[in-house]
Order: structure tokens, then C-alpha cells, then sequence
């Protein structure tokens, strides 16, 4: 049999449903504790257990380095030990999974204390957030946004066909799945009205989108080839950049986004590793006019990551699909994201996060943000019940998935989810 962890042939001697997010061939990385072990450590999801890679390495069955690299409360010292690691400790991870491996599947007092079953973690933010820069990068969801406030004929600015547009935004908000988002306040002035007041956002939405967890680092003042930005990419988290509507139209310009994006941006606690991705990669959308060379790519930078949004309205007991798109519709991908960030001489540090911006497909079904859903809340969004929605109201849960869709697997991401409190 193979050793290849992506081989599509392998198995592990934990049952796995075909439709789980984390067969053997995934294998993502987060961080979690349990009641009975309060300390926050590394593990890897496989099934419906997380297998505790802090006991593996204290046994002596995993050697990355300096011991104690999964004892900790992030990835970042584990990323920082750079790519042939990651790679050689997949696979060590893999084999020790194996269906015909004894090593861990014979030791019954080792399995014990290294596979948790999934109910029983608490999962935390994965790693420690460095930075956090937020793109604009799927064209149909800048077309949709410049059509709804600029026209047709001019939706996308000059720029936007030349390089990926982003900003800096905050790390400090930036939280693990199931953390509850509080109602942001803001400056708000409608149209209608001469003066701005202070109050509540009463347009606030989600955004669709990736996110790109750097794992090596890159010096002040050089610039990134397409092989190294890939080489310094450790994984993907599924992400949803909380915007507040009215509050982003009144102050973004000339500046741009600042507070609207500022309250909280959510991540699943899943790392999904570039190389467990590596059987989905595919060619993005055809870029033209052709990019700068500093940006160009000789090799296909997206993948086929099916992503899905459910809107549970409060006071309703099922979630309800509201959006179903893709990560290869992304005009710029990840890869020239983190080129063009460093083309200026900006250092990339680990946990570097790099949103991907909302991500819509060419579909009225595909959008990914209610903002376009809604159509500026000239659509309602119907659920059951009889309820709409133009924008969230308190309450109301939201909860993206994605997933790889493989032959008789899926290589998953799990799930973010946030709910919104009112403000106080």
C-alpha cells in the first residue's frame, strides 16, 4: 500500500463515515482541552475523535524538534519549524493512523489517552494571530457590489483587474467558531438624514470566505516568488468577516474599511493543510488583461472547495442553505495574494491570516454575502416560516461549511459558526 497520506486507497483503523470532514487522507490541525485536561494543546482531527499529539510526542511516538512543540496553546511553533517538517509529520501522523499499523492501533493504554472523542474537546483559536489582512478578490462579488452602488458600466474600479485589492485589518477580534458576536456600534448616517448619530449597526452581514494560515515568515524589504508564497502557506481556515453595513457606507471613504470590519472575524478551529488540499488544486478564472510578472503563475494556485452557508433566523430550530459557491471561483488566488503583500517590502510573519474576501460564483444562488443575496435589502431572503431577512438580526446563527469532495472521501474544514447579541 501506499504511505502517501493524500492516497486515496488509505485507511485508518478508526471507523470513518464516507461523509466526515476527517477521513486520514485530511488530518487538520487545532488546538483543544477537555474537563479532565483543562491545558489547551495541539491535536488533529481524524473521524470523530482528536487524537492528542502532545501525549504522542511526550511517548516518544513523535519527534518534531524541540520537545513540547504540541504542548502549547497555538500552531505558530510547529508552523515555525518550516515546510519538510510539516510534511515528514503528516506522514508520521498518517502511518500511525494506518488500519495496518499496530504502533497505536495495538496499544490500547496509548489510545486511550491519545484519542479524545470529539464531544468531549473544547476547541480553541488554532494559532496565534500575527496579523490579519482582508482581500477583495472574487470578481463577481465586487461586479455585484459595484453594480448595486456605482452601475453597470462602472462596477470594478481601474484597479481591480491589476492586482488584489486588501486591507489591514484586526487581528485582535479575530475568534475561534461558536464565539458569540456582539452587535456593533457605530457612526451611522442614512441618506436621508444630515447628521451622523451613534447607535447600533442595523445592517449587519456576513462575508463567505477563506482564510490563508501563513506558516514561515518573509524579510522586510525582499519580495516573493509564486514557489516560495506556496512553500510559506501551512493551510486554510473557513472564515467569516463580520461587516457592518451602514457603518462601512458612511466611513469608508476616503480610507476604506475601519470599524464596520473591526468587531469580530470568525475562523473555524480546523487547519486544513496545503498538502491535503493538493489533490483538489485547479486553474483559477482565466486572468485578463495578464497580470504584472511580479504576479504571475506558472502553475494552477485554487481549489475546489465547496463552501455552504445556513442562516438559523432566531427562534427557529433548523438552519436553512442560503448560499452554496466555491473557492475556485477566487479571481486572485491565495498564492498572489501573499506575493503582491510583499511586493512592497512588507515583512509576513507566522500567523499571518489573509482573508480571502467574500467569495460569490456567477449564480444569484452563489452569493456570498447577504448584502448580494438581498440585493441591498431590495430582495428579502425568505426562510420557513414565512420569515425574511435582509440582514442579521439578534439572534439570528450563521454557520458556513467546506469541504473537497474526494472518490468515496471528503477532505472537510468542519464548520464556523457565530451568533449575534444585541449590542448593549
Amino acid at each position: 500500500m501506499s504511505t502517501h497520506p493524500s492516497d486515496p486507497s488509505l485507511r485508518s483503523f478508526i471507523d470513518v463515515d464516507p461523509a466526515s470532514d476527517f477521513p486520514i487522507q485530511n488530518l487538520p490541525y487545532g488546538v483543544f482541552s477537555t474537563a479532565a485536561n483543562p491545558t489547551p494543546r495541539v491535536g488533529v482531527a481524524i473521524a470523530n475523535y482528536v487524537l492528542d499529539l502532545w501525549e504522542l510526542e511526550q511517548d516518544s511516538r513523535l519527534d518534531v524538534g524541540p520537545l513540547g512543540v504540541f504542548s502549547g496553546a497555538s500552531l505558530n511553533p510547529f508552523m515555525a519549524l518550516g515546510p519538510k517538517v510539516w510534511t515528514r509529520t503528516r506522514a508520521r501522523i498518517s502511518e500511525l493512523l494506518r488500519h495496518d499499523h499496530p504502533e497505536l492501533r495495538d496499544n490500547e493504554e496509548l489510545r486511550t489517552q491519545a484519542l479524545v472523542p470529539m464531544g468531549e474537546a473544547k476547541l480553541h483559536l488554532p494559532f496565534a494571530v500575527s496579523g490579519y489582512t482582508d482581500f477583495y478578490s472574487s470578481r463577481e462579488h465586487a461586479t455585484n457590489v459595484g453594480v448595486m452602488f456605482r452601475g453597470k458600466d462602472n462596477a470594478l474600479q481601474p484597479n481591480w483587474l491589476y492586482m488584489p485589492i486588501g486591507y489591514n485589518g484586526r487581528a485582535s477580534t479575530v475568534v475561534v467558531s461558536g464565539t458569540k458576536v456582539k452587535r456593533p456600534r457605530g457612526q451611522l448616517k442614512p441618506p436621508s438624514v444630515d447628521v451622523p448619530s451613534f447607535e447600533p449597526c442595523k445592517r449587519l452581514d456576513f462575508e463567505l470566505e477563506m482564510g490563508v494560515v501563513v506558516g514561515q515568515p518573509s524579510p522586510m524589504g525582499g519580495m516573493l516568488t509564486e514557489q516560495q508564497a506556496e512553500k510559506m502557506i501551512f493551510g486554510f481556515v473557513l472564515l467569516n468577516d463580520w461587516s457592518a453595513r451602514d457603518i462601512q457606507q458612511w466611513e469608508y471613504v476616503p480610507l476604506g474599511p475601519f470599524l464596520a470590519k473591526a468587531f469580530a472575524t470568525s475562523i473555524s478551529p480546523w487547519v486544513v493543510t496545503r498538502e491535503a488540499l493538493e489533490p483538489f488544486r485547479l486553474n483559477g478564472p482565466e486572468q485578463e488583461p495578464a497580470p504584472l510578472d511580479y504576479l504571475k503563475q506558472a502553475k494552477p494556485q485554487n481549489y475546489g472547495v465547496e463552501l455552504d452557508v445556513s442562516l438559523r433566523a432566531a427562534g427557529a430550530n433548523a438552519p436553512t442553505s442560503i448560499s452554496r459557491t466555491n473557492f475556485k471561483y477566487l479571481y486572485w488566488s491565495s498564492v498572489q495574494q501573499l506575493m503582491h503583500h510583499a511586493s512592497s517590502g512588507c515583512a509576513m510573519n507566522v500567523g499571518d491570516l489573509l482573508g480571502s474576501g467574500t467569495i460569490s460564483g456567477p449564480e444569484k444562488n452563489q452569493r456570498g454575502s447577504l448584502l448580494e443575496i438581498s440585493w441591498n435589502g431590495t430582495e428579502p431572503v425568505e426562510l420557513p416560516g414565512g420569515v425574511r431577512r435582509s440582514f442579521l438580526e439578534d439572534g439570528d446563527s450563521l454557520v458556513m461549511r467546506g469541504w473537497c469532495q474526494g472518490n468515496g472521501y471528503r477532505i472537510g474544514f468542519g464548520e464556523v459558526e457565530g451568533t449575534i447579541l444585541a449590542a448593549e
